[in-house]
C-alpha cells in the first residue's frame, strides 16, 4: 500500500457515534482542560513570581508543570476537534508529531520525577551539604538533560517508524502511538521493536530504581530521627511519591494497552485508560502539591485574594 509518505491521512478507528452527547462530552473535556491549564500556569507564576522559591525543590516543580501543559496541549485541542468530527482523520505529519509530543512528555515527567526523588534525598540524607551540592547550575542541569535525553530517544523512536511501509490507515485508538504505526507495517519491524524496548527499559528501569533506592534511604532516615523530622520529611516527600504511583499507574496502563491485543476490554474502558494516562497527571500534579505544600499553598491564596 506504499509507506507512510504516500498516505495522506490515518483514520483513528476507536471513535463511536455520540450524537448529541457530543456537545455534552465536549464541554466536558474543554472544562478539565481549562482547568489543567489554570492551575498548572498558576503554580509556575507563584514559584516563578516569588524569590523565596527559588530552591531546588521548588525549580523542579516548576518544570514539571510546565511539562504537564506540554503533555496535556498534547491531547486536548486535538481530542476537542475529534468530538466534533465525523470523518475522525488525522494527517500523517501530524499523528507523527502527536506520537513525538506524547512520548516526549512521558519520558522527560519519569526523568524529572527521578531528578526530584534525588532533591529530596539529598535535603533530608544530606542536609548539611545540600546547599552546595544541590546548587542552582546542577539542578538546571538536571532538568536540562530530562528534557534533551527525552527528546534524542522519542527522536530516534519517531524516525525508525516514519519510513515505514504502511499495509493500512486504521488506528483502533483515539489518538496515533508509535507502536500502533509499527502494527501497520508491511515488513518487518525488528529494529523498531528493539529499540523500543530497549529504550523503555533503559529509561523507565534507572528511573523507577533510582526513585525506590532514594525513598528506602529517606525511610530509614526519618525513622531513625525525631518525629518532628519524621512528619516534614514525609510532608516533603508525600506529594512527590503520590505523583511517581499515578503517573506510572497511567503509563502501565498505556504501555499494556498499545502492546497486547485489548479487543476483550470494553470499547469505553478503553478509551477512558488513553485519557487517564494524558488527563490526571496533569490535573493530579497542581492539586497534590499545592495543597500539601504549605508555602505553595500561602502563597496561592495571597495571589487569588490579592493579600
Amino acid at each position: 500500500m506504499g509507506n507512510s509518505s504516500q498516505v495522506s491521512h490515518f483514520t483513528l478507528g476507536a471513535y463511536y457515534e455520540t450524537g448529541l452527547l457530543r456537545w455534552l462530552y465536549f464541554l466536558i473535556i474543554l472544562s478539565v482542560y481549562i482547568l489543567i491549564v489554570l492551575s498548572n500556569l498558576l503554580l509556575i507564576v507563584v514559584i516563578c513570581s516569588n524569590r523565596t522559591l527559588h530552591e531546588p525543590m521548588y525549580l523542579f516543580l516548576c518544570s514539571l508543570f510546565v511539562n504537564e501543559l506540554y503533555g496535556s496541549t498534547t491531547l486536548f485541542p486535538f481530542l476537542l476537534v475529534q468530538i466534533l468530527s465525523d470523518s475522525h482523520l488525522i494527517p500523517i505529519p501530524f499523528c507523527f508529531l502527536q506520537i513525538f509530543c506524547m512520548y516526549h512528555y512521558a519520558s522527560a515527567e519519569f526523568f524529572m520525577l527521578a531528578a526530584m526523588s534525588y532533591d529530596r534525598y539529598m535535603a533530608i540524607c544530606f542536609p548539611l551539604q545540600y546547599n552546595t551540592k544541590m546548587n542552582v547550575t546542577k539542578v538546571s542541569l538536571l532538568i536540562f538533560l530530562s528534557w534533551f535525553v527525552a527528546f534524542v530517544g522519542i527522536a530516534v523512536m519517531t524516525s525508525l517508524s516514519v519510513p515505514l511501509k504502511l499495509c493500512g490507515t486504521i488506528i483502533d485508538r483515539i489518538i496515533c502511538g508509535n507502536y500502533s504505526i509499527v502494527k501497520l507495517a508491511c515488513f518487518n519491524t525488528k529494529a523498531n521493536n528493539i529499540f523500543g524496548l530497549l529504550y523503555t527499559l533503559l529509561s523507565v528501569v534507572p528511573t523507577l530504581s533510582l526513585i525506590l533506592f532514594t525513598y528506602v534511604r529517606i525511610l530509614q532516615v526519618c525513622f531513625s530521627g525525631s518525629m518532628d523530622m519524621r512528619h516534614k520529611a514525609l510532608g516533603t516527600c508525600a506529594p512527590h511519591l503520590l505523583s511517581v504511583l499515578n503517573f506510572s499507574f497511567g503509563c502501565s496502563f498505556q504501555i499494556v494497552q498499545s502492546r497486547f491485543d485489548m479487543n476483550s476490554i470494553n470499547r469505553v474502558v478503553g478509551i477512558l485508560l488513553t485519557l487517564y494516562f494524558l488527563t490526571v497527571q496533569p490535573l493530579f500534579s497542581p492539586v497534590v502539591y499545592g495543597l500539601k505544600m504549605s508555602k505553595i499553598k500561602d502563597l496561592c491564596k495571597r495571589l487569588l485574594c490579592g493579600k
